[in-house]
């Protein structure tokens, strides 16, 4: 587990269990106290927790809690870059694509860059659309709707309108969790209705989900699991989820990550 995972799985923790424990993180996550204080320090100053005596506890937050889009970014950054080159290989000349949002398919959209491959780009992400703005033969089509702060996603009726108006050959879709027997699921309600209007409209859905993402379930459930065409993971390939998912006709296709553990 890298700084940004350890942190990230850290930020949740305290955010879900109200209060933590130095010493039992220090055991759990199998690194020394000093190095949790180091983190409890640097989520402190992000302002997500505050210490306290042997530990910390939440600022904010509940059950739904999102983490930020920076500590989300941060986390298993390898295995995303390489997750996102798999899923960019994956992509015919000439097709018309819909991107997601999120850290994950923004390195699918770096992953693009200098392939010529002349897509039509349609997209919730201002930083997606940032990334290929300028990328020759490629056309770009922002969703309207409401801008979230951090994210830079679009959501709302507006956003659902487009993603589902455009007929797409490929959604990549970005998600929180991936679960056998509750599929694709995220964290904010609006951001979920996006994704599910892009699901439903498109004829392939390809989902890239570093492992630490399979098992979990947030807030509200996207799609099934049988609904994704083909997974694009760095997990083992006998997980549970990879084969629950291969038992319902998705292709797993497994990449070797190049995060440091």
């Amino acid at each position: 587990m890298d700084v940004g995972e350890r942190r990230s799985v850290i930020e949740e923790r305290v955010i879900r269990e109200g209060e933590v424990q130095f010493g039992t993180l220090a055991a759990e996550l199998e690194v020394s106290a000093m190095t949790i204080r180091r983190d409890i320090e640097a989520l402190e100053q992000a302002g997500v927790v505050r210490r306290i005596t042997g530990g910390a506890i939440a600022v904010g937050g509940g059950a739904a809690f999102e983490p930020s889009y920076g500590s989300r970014a941060g986390r298993a950054t390898g295995s995303k870059k390489v997750i996102g080159a798999r899923i960019a290989s994956l992509l015919s000349p000439g097709e018309v694509v819909l991107l997601d949002s999120g850290s994950t398919v923004a390195a699918v959209a770096e992953a693009l860059r200098g392939r010529a491959l002349g897509l039509t780009v349609v997209t919730p992400s201002i930083k997606v659309a940032t990334i290929l703005a300028d990328e020759p033969d490629t056309t770009v089509v922002l969703a309207g709707g409401l801008v979230r702060p951090g994210e830079l996603s679009l959501i709302g009726p507006d956003a659902e309108r487009l993603v589902s108006q455009y007929n797409c050959e490929t959604y990549v879709a970005g998600v929180a969790g991936v679960d056998s027997l509750r599929g694709l699921t995220e964290y904010h309600p609006e951001e979920a209705a996006v994704k599910r209007a892009a699901v439903e409209g498109a004829r392939r859905v390809i989902v890239g989900a570093d492992s630490a993402k399979l098992g979990r379930v947030h807030l509200v459930t996207i799609a099934p699991l049988d609904a994704v065409d083909v997974l694009v993971t760095d997990a083992e390939p006998d997980h549970e989820v990879l084969l629950h998912a291969q038992s319902t006709g998705t292709e797993v296709v497994p990449v070797r990550s190049t995060t440091p553990r």
